[in-house]
């Protein structure tokens, strides 16, 4: 009940938003929350993937204005004409986002007239479906009663422990590690729950994927779920390149291009009989236009006529629906894994199934609701994250505050012998590693010998390429944080301008090195929006960096869960007089952001700004134990 009711508090504040930047906004309002594209102009208009009408859009106007367009937002296309009834919007979802280009996938079959009077634009809607879904679990789990989903509920709220069969020690292989073959046996002998705890670069999803490939020796099918699309297809791809039958569910526009294969409709084009479906199909049009010729001043010859086509094509559409449920079914008892999104299993083609083992990736990520949607599918369920990285996205401070923030996950994973932690990873120097394991693991992370000593340039005397690690301390220079006029967000331009700089020296000084040249992967981190699009701009008119734009990724931190880079630079932004640090106190979104470099971190900040907080003050001893202590004076002129 109080799951629901936080809940409740969450839809209410995320509408409240949604409303507060969009419906009391007109146009110019909401193209400043980031809200709206207008006025774009329709490039390209195709029949895309599974026959969905597909558009190119682009913004002709303010492309510098930043947004919260990204792929698989839903969005609808609207004029700004007068008489506003006659053009109605149409809804769609975002498939792809470059710059000022928009690949959107719509709901229609053919734009209507208006779109050709100009003065178009797309906004983003709010999207309800998920929260119904979420509520409609919750009351399911509440009133579940001698069933498995009611000993599942009560395993996870602590009612009753969690049971399991004796470990096999017979379990092996040779992919795996001594901590993640532990994993794999906890789960070969979970009855109930077991949870795969994955730091950064230990090898979590690999893990996973050998979990799901041994539990498929014994079981015809799993359901494989994550909060996030992207999580969802990655293991798509892990298992597909092990030759295991995959059906990815979900809207082939929420899905990426490399397991578009996968997906419903990818299977359902390549079945053999999909000619058949393909020629039902078209006769069904076919029909209906004939039909459709009739004007309304016909006779009752004519009108018989008409309803006879309209008859026609109306068995010609159900011959097809029944020829496509048939393949449809067919594609769901030939796969060994059904992978969606957690909300996406709530999909009316799995509401009678039951599967013998649920696994969910990101379970640390996702909020307890939505991962019982998942759950109650279930006989045993396998929940695989980290709980010290990024937490879900919650809008409310108030149900965050109440609980809703704290994840099944969390609050599972300390219950005795039902958690294995990975402690070997694969990632980052050691250096790199050394104060995320210090402070969020307790110390027990190993780096491979692999990667252990990994730098750019080992041979070189450089201290930009030798050296893992560097802060570099902008105390003194007078680089004052500013807030954004148009949204509440913050940068800190003279600390961008460094950052460039220093980045800058790195990159030729590497090309002045005796290596044979190999191309480095960068990428450039904030925790503020208005930052990341400081550091765009003068990375776009960077002369000297003009020729690494291909290598150079900038993001926010959420944007990086689960990448790496060969190097990787932070800019703290915050930098003023009173030790306000914002965003910077969420320590688990700044450990994700110290753990995404391979060979070189760089973290550009204020110590006399972030320094009155405990974790940063850690950080900050950190940096003066390994040496890593530069001043921005030493790369100012």
């Amino acid at each position: 009940m109080e799951l629901k009711r936080l809940l409740e508090i969450e839809k209410q504040e995320d509408y409240r938003l949604y409303k507060e930047q969009f419906l009391r906004n007109n146009i110019a309002e909401r193209r400043k929350n980031g809200l709206t594209w207008y006025p774009i102009v329709i490039n390209k208009e195709e029949i895309g993937f599974g026959g969905y009408l597909s558009l190119e859009i682009e913004r002709t106007s303010n492309k510098n204005e930043p947004h919260q367009l990204q792929s698989g937002k839903n969005i609808e296309l609207f004029s700004n004409q007068e008489h506003i009834e006659e053009h109605r919007p149409i809804v769609g979802i975002i498939k792809q986002i470059e710059q000022n280009r928009l690949k959107v996938v719509l709901t229609v079959d053919e734009l209507p007239d208006w779109v050709d009077s100009g003065k178009l634009g797309v906004n983003i809607l709010f999207d309800e479906n998920s929260y119904r879904e979420m509520n409609l679990a919750i009351a399911k789990v509440m009133n579940a009663k001698g069933e498995r989903l009611a000993e599942l509920r009560d395993v996870f709220l602590g009612v009753k422990p969690p049971s399991f069969n004796k470990r096999s020690n017979d379990l092996n292989s040779s992919l795996l590690n001594d901590s993640q073959l532990r994993a794999l046996q906890l789960i070969d002998a979970a009855k109930d729950v077991a949870i795969i705890h994955g730091p950064p670069g230990t090898g979590k999803t690999t893990t996973l994927v050998q979990a799901i490939i041994h539990t498929l020796k014994t079981e015809t099918q799993v359901l494989v779920c994550s909060p996030s699309n992207i999580a969802v297809d990655l293991l798509c791809e892990k298992l597909s390149e092990q030759g295991i039958p995959v059906l990815r569910m979900g809207n082939p526009v929420r899905v990426s291009e490399s397991v578009l294969s996968c997906t419903l409709d990818a299977r359902v084009q390549a079945h053999s009989s999909y000619k058949e479906l393909k020629q039902f199909r078209k006769m069904a049009e076919e029909y209906r236009s004939l039909a459709h010729k009739y004007k309304r001043n016909f006779g009752l010859k004519e009108r018989a006529q008409r309803q006879l086509l309209f008859a026609e094509s109306r068995k010609m559409q159900t011959e097809a629906d029944l020829l496509e449920n048939y393949i449809s079914d067919e594609q769901f008892e030939r796969v060994q894994v059904i992978a969606c999104t957690l909300v996406g299993s709530a999909n009316k083609k799995l509401s009678r199934k039951l599967f013998s083992t649920v696994f969910i990736d990101e379970a640390a990520q996702a909020l307890e609701p939505a991962c019982w949607i998942a759950i109650a599918k279930a006989n045993r369920v396998i929940l695989a994250g980290d709980h010290l990285q990024l937490p879900p996205t919650i809008k409310s401070r108030i149900a965050a505050e109440q609980g809703l923030d704290k994840t099944l996950f969390e609050k599972s994973i300390h219950k005795p012998g039902i958690a294995v932690m990975l402690n070997t990873q694969y990632r980052m120097n050691q250096q790199i590693m050394g104060f995320s394991n210090q402070h969020f693991y307790n110390g027990e992370l190993i780096a491979h010998p692999r990667v252990k000593d990994a730098v750019l340039v080992s041979q070189s005397d450089d201290a930009l390429l030798n050296r893992p690690f560097e802060f570099v301390d902008t105390a003194g220079c007078a680089y004052q944080e500013v807030t954004s006029e148009v949204n509440p967000s913050i940068s800190n331009p003279e600390e961008a301008a460094l950052l460039l700089k220093h980045l800058s020296r790195l990159l030729v000084n590497y090309e002045l090195s005796d290596l044979p040249g190999e191309s480095l992967s960068i990428g450039i981190i904030s925790p503020y929006k208005e930052q990341i699009r400081v550091i765009n701009e003068l990375l776009s008119s960077s002369v000297d960096l003009k020729k690494y734009l291909i290598q150079i990724a900038v993001k926010t931190i959420d944007g990086f869960q689960g990448q790496e880079r060969d190097i990787i630079y932070i800019s703290l932004t915050r930098s003023n007089a009173n030790g306000e640090i914002g965003f910077l106190k969420d320590t688990r979104r700044m450990n994700v952001a110290l753990t995404r470099a391979k060979k070189k971190l760089v973290v550009i900040g204020d110590s006399a700004t972030i320094c009155q907080h405990p974790f940063y003050n850690k950080f900050l001893n950190y940096v003066d134990e390994v040496s890593a202590y530069k001043s921005a004076w030493d790369f100012i002129y």
